[in-house]
């Protein structure tokens, strides 16, 4: 075994994600690059069969001579190079599978119809890329489909335009390679020869480093397949994105909330007593039915949490043509899942700085419960037109349709999926990271009052005459069925500048008693028995509503009252400062 175990330490895994419009030639592309192909790999999938799609995270992989540049860094490290291709699927409704692979792909391999171009899917994918991935090549598929003569020129052209559609992303200047993966076409005889894949397979070598992996923290794995093996248990294939494995470790599946041994780990086929980030993994455990997991997670016991709401940071798309509303419906990717949420953004409180002022050092200032922050209706938008990255520091609240399991920091991203998959319209909305989770299902009750989200709110009514010097009766600031209990002992200012306070009702119609302490001032007396005189003459009975509107702009003295609320406050408390 340990030589065994020594030899799985040569190879290094390096995973690379495939990329690419619904048929843009990746699986052929894969199938053409790959020599081991994995369980999940090429279309297994019936339902993926019969649409000729590919729906499954299909993980293949071949192995080359470890690169010279690694050598140097490697060390003896490795002797070997294998890339287990990922390959994440095109359509929408999938973008959590690609988004679930995202943690562990270390460089992207975007496809590219050379005929068509840049199409709605492919710029989403170069969204999620630049959400998950440092380096990418772009390939230009089917160039088979190109007359001879004009190919060159074709090509040229295509690789111009997809460098101006990168400038802005991180990837610029990426490279851009030509291929035939499949020439003649998915019904072609397999011996027609691909083109341009040796050399893609030496660029690939190329763009090849290190990547980090850290076999510490939790152990979470995406599992992609489930299988039994008669004798053996059941085998669960997957990717492990974070933590370590050993054989006799306890992992749990939480979605099931059971425990399992395992029994033996694979890797490529060859037995392995241990298995890190990065790796794509096949793990056996007895006494466990398949059919209960097709795809999912497992992980440390007790290391994932099950969420029924959660505040992230939030940064819109800047692709996303749709305004980002405060109680809007998101499809959330979170962890492994899609769940619908509600979504309420909140911000600092007008007047107080936000992290992307000049002096501080653009660190975010981080959420917590003590703090008081304000309510937003949409997610604001810098004023300056295509800036990026700048606009207000802004979080939002996520209540789940039903609850998530995911592990706490992780990469959260909003779409709106149910946008026609046809329409040229990006259909990610906004990226953040997980903050705080509530994990209570009474979180509205238990969890939400600590969150300090305010609304301002501004009230004005008008004096509707002057009792004494310290009295004035004021109307039109309730409705007649407010109960003005909730209301007593606020303070209001009149336009003429003194400041009373409400001492209750009077009289059944929304009427109310103002107590002014410092006293009237004598002009506004004055102001006020000129128009109560003046009122007196006015309103004869047939044209009340024709008058209303007038005795209310002869009006001279309104009354403010402004004061804040919180949002989850339960008793809806008014405050003021």
């Amino acid at each position: 075994m340990s030589d065994q175990s020594e030899h799985r330490t040569k190879t290094l895994n390096f995973n690379v994600g495939v990329l690419g419009h619904v048929d843009s030639g990746k699986t052929s592309l894969a199938r053409a690059l790959s020599s081991t192909a994995s369980t999940a790999a090429f279309d297994k999938n019936p339902q993926s069969k019969e649409r000729g799609i590919t729906l499954d995270l299909g993980f293949s992989s071949f192995t080359v001579e470890l690169p010279d540049h690694l050598k140097e860094s490697a060390g003896e490290q490795y002797d070997s190079l294998q890339f287990t291709l990922v390959d994440c699927p095109g359509h929408a409704s999938l973008i959590r599978t690609i988004i679930g692979g995202a943690q562990i792909i270390d460089l992207m391999m975007l496809v590219v119809d050379v005929v068509k171009g840049v199409q709605t899917q492919t710029a989403e994918c170069l969204l999620i890329g630049e959400l998950t991935c440092q380096r990418m090549i772009v390939i230009l598929n089917k160039t088979d489909l190109l007359p001879e003569n004009k190919r060159q020129s074709a090509v040229e052209k295509m690789t111009k335009r997809l460098h101006k559609t990168l400038e802005n992303t991180r990837f610029k200047d990426c490279p851009v390679i030509a291929v035939a993966a499949k020439p003649g076409g998915p019904e072609a005889p397999d011996t027609e020869e691909p083109q341009g894949v040796s050399e893609l397979i030496q660029l690939l070598k190329k763009q090849t480093y290190l990547p980090q992996r850290d076999p510490g923290g939790d152990l979470l794995m995406a599992v992609d397949h489930c299988f039994s093996i008669r004798g053996q248990g059941t085998v669960m294939t997957g990717t492990i994105l974070q933590g370590a494995l050993a054989i006799n470790d306890t992992v749990e599946i939480p979605a099931l909330k059971v425990t399992k041994k395992v029994k033996s780990i694979q890797m490529f086929r060859k037995p392995a007593s241990t298995a890190m980030q990065g790796d794509r993994v096949g793990v056996c455990v007895t006494q466990f039915d398949p059919k209960l997991l097709e795809r999912g997670v497992i992980c440390t016991p007790g290391s994932l949490r099950m969420l029924y709401a959660a505040v992230i940071t939030v940064h819109k798309i800047g692709y996303f043509k749709g305004a980002l509303s405060t109680r809007a419906k998101f499809h959330i990717t979170v962890g492994h899942e899609t769940v619908m949420a509600k979504v309420s953004f909140f911000g600092l409180p007008p007047g107080s700085t936000s992290s992307n002022s000049p002096q501080k050092n653009s660190l975010e200032s981080p959420f917590n419960f003590d703090r008081e922050y304000f309510y937003q209706d949409e997610y604001l938008i810098s004023p300056a037109e295509g800036s990026t990255g700048s606009d207000p520091e802004q979080w939002a609240l996520l209540e789940f349709e039903r609850p998530v399991t995911c592990p706490s920091l992780c990469l959260v991203i909003g779409s709106k999926l149910d946008t026609d998959i046809h329409a040229n319209a990006c259909r990610l909305a906004f990226q953040g990271q997980l903050l705080q989770g509530f994990e209570d299902k009474n979180y509205i009750e238990t969890g939400l009052p600590k969150l300090r989200i305010y609304k301002t709110k501004q009230k004005e009514g008008q004096v509707e005459r002057v009792t004494d010097d310290y009295t004035v009766i004021g109307r039109s600031l309730f409705k007649k069925e407010t109960n003005l209990q909730l209301f007593v002992g606020l303070k209001v200012t009149l336009s003429t500048g003194e400041t009373g306070v409400i001492e209750g009702g009077f009289g059944q119609s929304g009427k109310f008693k103002i107590r002014i302490q410092e006293g009237l001032l004598p002009e506004t007396k004055q102001l006020l028995n000129s128009t109560s005189k003046k009122k007196g003459k006015s309103g004869s009975k047939g044209q009340t509503s024709e008058e209303e509107p007038k005795a209310e702009s002869t009006q001279p003295v309104s009354i403010h009252l402004n004061f804040k609320r919180y949002v989850f406050d339960p008793h809806k408390k008014m405050v003021q400062s």
